[in-house]
């Protein structure tokens, strides 16, 4: 979940291991709940992620993930607030539980 926001962003069942140390995902919850701008600070072009409704940076996706959209969502954990799958429900997220089904 957004930790500003408290809306949901990234599954862990769209998780993976990068190799990075950055929790890395293939693609957002809901892709209109971010938003990607051109970022070439440190001399290098990248594609930042930002939460649409809180505007806060996450990190940046990179084009070089795995199957199936072969996207890098490369976030910031503490951009992030983690709920397990089993307190969903009790923590107002009901709604994401079908993502585990």
């Amino acid at each position: 979940m957004d930790i500003v926001s408290g809306e949901p962003l990234f599954s862990s069942t769209d998780k993976f291991d990068s190799g990075t140390g950055w929790p890395s995902y293939t693609r957002p919850v809901n892709e209109n709940a971010v938003i990607e701008k051109s970022d070439n600070n440190l001399f290098m072009k990248r594609t930042e992620v930002r939460s649409k409704n809180a505007d806060s940076h996450l990190g940046h996706v990179f084009d070089d993930g795995p199957a199936p959209t072969g996207l890098r969502y490369c976030i910031n954990s503490a951009s992030l607030r983690f709920v397990s799958k089993d307190n969903l429900e009790d923590e107002g997220y009901g709604t994401q539980i079908m993502l585990f089904e």
